[in-house]
């Protein structure tokens, strides 16, 4: 923890915006420096123009790589593309328009020339493509939309991110990215002046581009998943801070059409994010399930707290932070798991009666344990917001969450509302729980303790090899010798996700009272390991021992 953690930033921590849109359109990507190429992880490319890593040839590969693509899959409807407010975000989304126009591509635009949030973007292409409608959303035929959204999410303000949204309004797949990743870097080593541009006026006067009311669509659209008048009737009062974000014009928007008690906290937008608190490592990040990150809000909910409910989004608002006065900021699992209780126990009566709880294999098993007292079926699958796309398309699966404070859920009539992470209805949730129940989501999860008992989660790096990376990734079974973890017998050694027999890229131990799952770093020579106990802090400080030492000997280490 670095000691200014949690404290306001200083000028010494600010970027340099000047610099960093300089060096977007002046340098070029060194391709024989791996760090350098387009890579696509669980939520698109992501680095610094600073570092060569997010630059303007890099946004021309990948946006040419994505028409070719799209054409490949004869998507040809609309795209809607969106951005947040991260420094790279505007240019790198000019440079995409001027792509996609110089190749015909009819593209949606914002119609406010604003940001655009995430769960925005998957709800308009599901709107366009039948959500909402008896005959629900199609999956082939002409005239299927897809997105792009330029946004590296909570990262620092130094970076860019891009990430591509297929016709069923989710995260791509792994066969996307990776034929997109490929076919960039491609481009990049031929040389990006061929790719077919016009200027940016040119590109938003096109007869192929238009404008498209997200925000307008979105909110007028947020009655049909959660329940605001029972917000608005029981008067509780909503402290939203969208940490500078691109949600920073939906709340207003939102507090004005239900008639809701609603504050945004801090309007501000400034791509250097020079009002943020430093988080956990001395660096700005809009993480927003960071106690450091949202130490200014979590300060703000005292004994004389001016709000119910408290409540943060990360910068592409695809993250949510539940601030409440008798607790503090949640921990996310905590909260998702109050959240799955909550709407799986008679407040959604219209949803199917055999939906599913989607979780990641890294998440609390308090949410296992709430869905063993439900009677429902739980989806534990890889890491990645992908994996949940299918089941909420089609209402199998109510709700899926994320450790990392990413969920989304059905609308009231049980059809998709979005299928990619959406931090504006789990933060409005929040307050629709407090309103209907009379009792905070922290007070809920305090219900829940009394109930399975009290656990303790955390997540910690181990330092590992690019051979030991690759070799966890792919791990059997029958190569973890152990019997035991931290004085419990091993229940279940698994390389694969129980809820669709997908490869987790490592390893999951689990025992009756915990588990570790350990997967390597996309970007660090290091692997993570997520841990949790259910006896106390300590047998977790053991279960992470020990953890170290199973994939050790499993590595050869």
């Amino acid at each position: 923890m670095d000691p200014r953690a949690g404290t306001p930033a200083q000028p010494s921590d600010l970027i340099d915006v000047d610099a960093l849109l300089g060096a977007y359109y002046d340098r070029r990507p060194d391709l024989a420096d791996p760090a350098q190429r387009v890579v696509f992880g669980t939520s698109g490319h992501r680095g610094s123009s600073l570092d060569g890593a997010f630059n303007e040839a890099h946004i021309v590969a990948i946006t040419a790589a994505i028409v070719e693509y799209r054409r490949g899959q004869g998507t040809d409807g609309p795209l809607f593309i969106g951005r947040d407010t991260h420094g790279l975000s505007e240019p790198a989304w000019r440079t995409a328009l001027e792509v996609l126009a110089a190749a015909g591509v009819e593209v949606r635009v914002d119609a406010r020339d604003s940001w655009t949030p995430t769960p925005a973007v998957s709800h308009a292409i599901l709107l366009h493509n039948g959500a909402a409608t008896s005959e629900g959303v199609r999956a082939s035929g002409p005239g299927l939309a897809d997105g792009i959204v330029v946004t590296p999410s909570h990262n620092p303000p130094r970076d860019g991110g891009f990430k591509y949204n297929p016709p069923h309004g989710g995260p791509a797949g792994s066969e996307a990215t990776s034929w997109i990743a490929n076919r960039a870097n491609e481009l990049l080593a031929d040389g990006v002046d061929r790719v077919a541009r016009v200027q940016v006026d040119a590109a938003l006067a096109a007869d192929t581009t238009r404008k498209h009311d997200f925000l307008g669509a979105y909110v007028d659209d947020l009655r049909h998943v959660l329940d605001l008048d029972a917000i608005r009737s029981a008067g509780v009062r909503i402290g939203a801070d969208p940490l500078g974000g691109a949600s920073v014009e939906y709340w207003g928007a939102i507090a004005e059409r239900y008639g809701l008690d609603l504050t945004v906290v801090n309007p501000q937008v400034d791509p250097r994010w020079s009002f943020m608190t430093l988080d956990w490592d001395g660096k700005i990040r809009m993480d927003c399930s960071s106690p450091s990150a949202m130490a200014s809000l979590v300060n703000a909910m005292g004994a004389d707290a001016p709000y119910d409910i408290a409540t943060g989004n990360d910068a592409d608002s695809d993250r949510h932070g539940i601030v409440t006065p008798d607790a503090g900021l949640m921990n996310p699992n905590h909260y998702l798991a109050v959240a799955i209780r909550y709407l799986y126990s008679g407040a959604r009566p219209g949803w199917p009666a055999d939906a599913a709880i989607g979780k990641t294999l890294v998440s609390s098993s308090l949410i296992d344990r709430v869905a063993g007292s439900l009677g429902r079926r739980l989806l534990e699958v890889p890491v990645g917001f992908k994996w949940f796309v299918p089941g909420l398309l089609d209402g199998s699966v109510g709700f899926g969450g994320e450790e990392s404070a990413g969920a989304s859920f059905l609308r009231t009539d049980g059809t998709v509302w979005t299928t990619d992470k959406d931090g504006i209805i789990l933060a409005l949730l929040a307050s629709e729980i407090l309103a209907t129940t009379g009792k905070s989501p922290s007070q809920h999860h305090a219900d829940l303790v009394g109930e399975f008992g009290a656990s303790w989660y955390a997540r910690v790096d181990a330092p590992a090899t690019l051979e030991q990376k690759a070799t966890l990734g792919k791990l059997s079974p029958e190569q973890v010798t152990a019997t035991t973890l931290a004085g419990e017998d091993i229940t279940a050694k698994l390389t694969a996700a129980p809820g669709n027999d997908a490869p987790i890229g490592g390893l999951k131990v689990t025992t009756e009272n915990a588990w570790f799952a350990a997967r390597p770093s996309g970007t660090e020579n290091v692997y993570k390991i997520y841990a949790e106990s259910f006896v106390s802090p300590e047998h977790l400080t053991q279960v992470q021992a020990a953890a170290k030492d199973v994939v050790s000997d499993a590595l050869g280490a």
